[in-house]
């Protein structure tokens, strides 16, 4: 009956097929714009404490890396999320309670997901602040002088002013998130294809030597390295955004949407982002037009600023980048109001979304979401088994939803757990002197959790660890 059901879900109405819309104006270009982000593909051929990056074993295998790091990101992280938001015409905070319960549902993957958006809205506000402090020579962040470093007063300004109109714009809407996203994402697909332009020449003349030895700190990591790695930071980045795959496609017509949406906005967005910065990488090095004083960096912003392209067009094109990142941070924005909205039905989204964008500002002029490539792996290894489990339920469910579960479902959180721990293990074996030289034991985290989440979340659902579907009136799975 509907009175068993919490207020949230009571409340929670599908999206009418009437107002569905095609993919290539939602998910494709909402996706595109995540993936895009100069954030992500910056640092594609970066693997700190190892000479080489990720091209020391060759730009084929780096290239390769990035295919299958997308294509995980695509079937594992996308699909089901996806599929359950078109089916039902509702959000990851509704679906997913069948997983982890009606009660438990209020957490995770809700309230969670709403609150950890905030902190992707600070990440963007801080980086795009700094990118823009740093084009026009200014200090930006003094770092390590104080618990909270120095902040020049134009790095707080841009930070403020782009979080608040990403929030605000989130706040409208996929359609409109959608909009802003349909023509952004150009900018950076530009700025790669100019850089790639400039340096092609040398593709053919890179070998991996040019940058192993040109980065002598540490090993160069093998091939099977170097795939891993590149799965783990891809499926990482995007690990939220995959899981958030109901709220974007809700609005969407069909499966074929869902398929077609995630082709082109992950996979062909994810591939030609990430292999183009590495492609750019390798033909610089190949081509001998990187500097001596930036000899071993592997940022291709760097190399475009220290010679690739003339000083002026170089500062153009970061500020260009700096106005495309606007669509992910109202994807952040919108994905927070809709998990508010959703588990707190009767708080006016306005404020708590404006609540929670106060605390994004805080943590971009503070410096404290500088630091992206340890935040990528939590939110991997949180979300991981998140996804692997909502795959299990929807499999056992017959490829449908089953309905939200009463309280919170065994299956689910004990599945959460134990996915979390194994995700997290490098940073949680530290912590336990006994099995702390272990804590690089796990292959690419972020699949190991979810595979774990799946195994677990089958098992326990197939011993009878689940708790009562509650009816769910308006449903037609």
């Amino acid at each position: 009956m509907a009175s068993n059901l919490p207020d949230y879900l009571a409340a929670a109405k599908p999206v009418p097929k009437e107002s569905r819309i095609p993919w290539y104006m939602s998910i494709a270009q909402t996706y595109a714009g995540v993936m895009l982000w100069f954030v992500f593909w910056q640092g594609m051929a970066s693997a700190p404490g190892h000479a080489g990056g990720t091209l020391g074993a060759g730009l084929g295998i780096a290239l390769l890396g990035i295919l299958i790091g997308a294509v995980i990101c695509h079937v594992l992280f996308y699909l089901v999320p996806g599929l359950l938001g078109m089916k039902t015409g509702l959000p990851l905070y509704v679906v997913g309670t069948s997983t982890y319960g009606a009660l438990g549902g209020r957490l995770m993957p809700g309230l969670v997901m709403g609150l950890l958006q905030f902190g992707w809205l600070g990440v963007n506000a801080y980086g795009v602040a700094t990118l823009l402090c740093k084009c026009f020579g200014i200090a930006g962040i003094q770092e390590g002088a104080v618990v909270f470093p120095i902040v020049h007063p134009v790095h707080a300004a841009i930070a403020v002013v782009f979080a608040a109109a990403a929030a605000f714009m989130g706040l409208k809407g996929i359609q409109y998130v959608a909009r802003v996203a349909t023509f952004l994402p150009l900018i950076p697909l530009v700025v790669l294809v100019v850089l790639t332009a400039v340096t092609i020449g040398g593709v053919a003349k890179f070998a991996p030597e040019q940058i192993v030895t040109a980065t002598p700190a540490g090993q160069p990591l093998g091939t099977l390295e170097v795939l891993i790695l590149l799965s783990t930071v891809i499926v990482g980045f995007f690990a939220t955004a995959g899981a958030a795959g109901a709220d974007i496609s809700m609005s969407s017509r069909s499966a074929k949407d869902i398929h077609l949406g995630g082709l082109v906005g992950i996979v062909l967005s994810t591939l030609v982002a990430g292999g183009l910065a590495v492609v750019i990488v390798a033909g610089a090095y190949g081509a001998g037009m990187v500097p001596d004083n930036l000899k071993g960096n592997l940022n291709p912003l760097d190399l475009m600023k220290g010679g690739l392209l003339d000083a002026n067009v170089a500062n153009v094109f970061m500020i260009l980048l700096a106005i495309s990142s606007f669509p992910g941070a109202c994807f952040s924005a919108f994905i927070a109001a809709t998990s508010f909205k959703t588990v707190m039905p009767k708080v006016n989204p306005w404020l708590s979304v404006g609540i929670g964008t106060l605390v994004s500002i805080a943590l971009a002029v503070t410096g404290l979401t500088g630091k992206v490539v340890e935040v990528f792996v939590v939110i991997g290894a949180s979300f991981g088994p998140v996804c692997g489990a909502m795959m299990a339920d929807y499999l056992l469910s017959g490829r449908k939803w089953a309905g939200p579960r009463a309280g919170c479902n065994p299956a689910g959180w004990i599945s959460w757990v134990v996915g979390f721990i194994v995700g997290a293990f490098q940073f949680i074996a530290p912590l336990i002197p006994a099995i702390a030289s272990y804590k690089d034991v796990v292959p690419c985290p972020p699949v190991a959790a979810f595979v774990v989440g799946f195994i677990l979340y089958y098992v326990l659902a197939m011993i009878g660890l689940q708790s009562r579907t509650l009816d769910m009136p308006g449903q037609d799975a």
